[in-house]
């Protein structure tokens, strides 16, 4: 098999391409919340959980689980049980989108009105529904990608998908909304989604047909082959995919619970239900935009790691997978800490810089849901080693957990009228770090592995603790003399410099780690010549 990409190469890859779709999102998402208001945003947020439950339905788990098993079957050259496996997950997937969809639009109207009490968001329902007939199919693509560690395949599909969702749903939105209203703004806002999804199966499709040369002489020198009948590999997919569905619907579902159940605690707390949809917009549509954009490294690790780990157990060498958790872990933690102490550090001013027409009040908001951005983007990396491994169900059980403590803590605080919308951002906090503690106790306890304090916490708490500071200083010197929004963008420049140097002073990285990374004997040499490392 020819193109497999590394581990840390495709997480690299998928990591970039991650950067250009969360970027392009940005400037979706900021306009949109500026085009149709905060009124908008709740139709659209309403209606965008729903159909995520329904996708995760759709595809129940199969992207995972055959990119799993795809990589089992490559790593001891079966490649004719790989390409077979596909095929089943291909047909299946169709079927359930095919049945997913017709539930979704002819359903719609139900749900929103007697289901989340929120009519408006009916149209914006009926606009995303077709997605659900070409986005599972594109999911058994790039879950073939995935296992075949093709991720350039995965990150052509997925800038395409995301720059016609962008540049589609804008227009859309600022045309409809002009004409029509919220109702139909969100609606035109988010049928960008569905013609997305149009282009990126299109380009899926042509790259697997474009492969088709080298899938058959693979074929032909397939090695170990068993002829396993249609029954025995959708048996196979489900043992995977059923604990990776019902982890990958909590979240969903909890939406969609935060749908009904936040807006009503509000109520409930003396607000009216025009100024809890905007409070429900500003923390969902909004603050949580910005808490998910570091996910998009962390997803990407995740998506690199289930392969690479499922490979090395399927060879036997448990030692190359303990070392590529190490490193992942570490990783993350490089990468999620400065985000999430950067963030807090701004919180104010980022969402002043992004939604001027929005009350100050929503930075606090963004403040309270900062630590997510660390607990979230550990858990899905260790996600990703868990699926790898063959134990999907632990991230199950911990998000169950975890998401039953978010429904408890929302449900009590949302009421009371001095927390009222922070409530619920307190209940996801602590969802996700009690996910995180779950998971992280039983990769320690199976995998035997060692987390010395000092390289895992200490000097990453040291750097970013500078970090913090310094840039607390350097907005509040360069607002003075150049406004805020000047000083916003010039402080998180200030932050990423302080961040890299002080993280690289104190040894928090070493070379080893450096040359381990995409480019990494290039990014040692500048570091050398800068006398930033021996």
């Amino acid at each position: 098999m020819k193109n497999k990409e590394s581990f840390l190469m495709g997480a690299f890859i998928l990591g970039v391409s991650g950067i250009i779709i969360k970027m392009m999102g940005a400037f979706f998402r900021i306009p949109l919340g500026n085009f149709i208001g905060a009124e908008g945003m709740a139709y659209y947020q309403a209606a965008y959980p729903v159909y995520t439950l329904f996708l995760t339905l759709a595809t129940a788990g199969f992207p995972t689980a055959l990119a799993k098993l795809v990589s089992e079957k490559n790593a001891i050259g079966d490649y004719k049980g790989a390409n077979k496996i596909f095929k089943v997950s291909y047909t299946t997937l169709f079927l359930t989108g095919l049945v997913a969809f017709s539930i979704f639009f002819f359903g719609a109207e139900y749900i929103v009105v007697n289901i989340m009490n929120n009519e408006g968001a009916y149209y914006a329902m009926l606009a995303i529904a077709p997605a659900l007939l070409f986005v599972p199919v594109m999911s058994a693509y790039r879950g073939y990608f995935q296992g075949r560690q093709e991720m350039s395949k995965i990150a052509i599909s997925q800038i395409g998908e995301q720059f016609f969702r962008v540049i589609l749903g804008i227009g859309l939105a600022y045309y409809l909304m002009q004409g029509y209203g919220p109702k139909l703004g969100a609606a035109g806002a988010i049928f960008g989604a569905t013609i997305g999804a149009v282009f990126s199966i299109s380009y899926l499709v042509f790259a697997y047909l474009k492969g088709s040369k080298q899938r058959k002489i693979d074929i032909k020198k397939s090695q170990h082959f068993k002829d396993e009948s249609i029954g025995a590999i959708l048996k196979k997919l489900l043992v995977v995919a059923i604990p990776i569905t019902i982890g990958a619907s909590v979240m969903p579902l909890v939406n969609l619970i935060d749908n009904i159940l936040v807006i009503n605690r509000l109520e409930v707390a003396g607000f009216t239900h025009e100024e809890a949809l905007k409070m429900f917009g500003q923390l969902t549509g909004m603050a949580m935009a910005i808490v998910n954009l570091p996910s998009v490294l962390t997803v990407a690790m995740s998506m690199s790691l289930v392969p690479a780990i499922s490979e090395s157990y399927a060879v036997g060498n448990k030692q190359k997978a303990r070392i590529d958790t190490q490193s992942a872990i570490k990783v993350t933690l490089l990468m999620v800490l400065p985000a999430g102490f950067g963030i807090a550090s701004l919180a104010t001013p980022i969402m002043a810089l992004l939604y001027p027409n929005e009350p100050s009040s929503i930075g606090t908001i963004l403040l309270f849901l900062t630590p997510c951005v660390i607990f979230l983007g550990l858990m899905q990396t260790m996600n990703g080693i868990l699926q790898g491994m063959g134990k999907p169900m632990i991230p199950v059980i911990a998000l169950l957990v975890g998401m039953g403590s978010k429904v408890i803590i929302s449900y009590t605080l949302t009421a009371m009228p001095e927390i009222n919308i922070l409530g619920s951002a307190i209940g996801t906090v602590s969802a996700y770090l009690i996910a995180v503690i779950f998971e992280l106790m039983y990769l320690v306890n199976i995998m035997k592995i060692k987390f010395p304090i000092k390289e895992f916490f200490i000097k990453p708490l040291i750097t970013v603790l500078t970090m913090f500071f310094v840039v607390k200083l350097s907005y509040y010197g360069i607002s003075l003399v150049l406004g805020g929004k000047i000083a916003t963008v010039l402080s998180i420049l200030v932050g990423a410099t302080v961040y890299g140097v002080v993280i690289i002073l104190i040894g928090g990285i070493k070379k080893e780690e450096v040359l381990t990374m995409p480019k990494g004997e290039k990014i040692y040499k500048i570091l050398r010549k800068l006398n930033l490392m021996k």
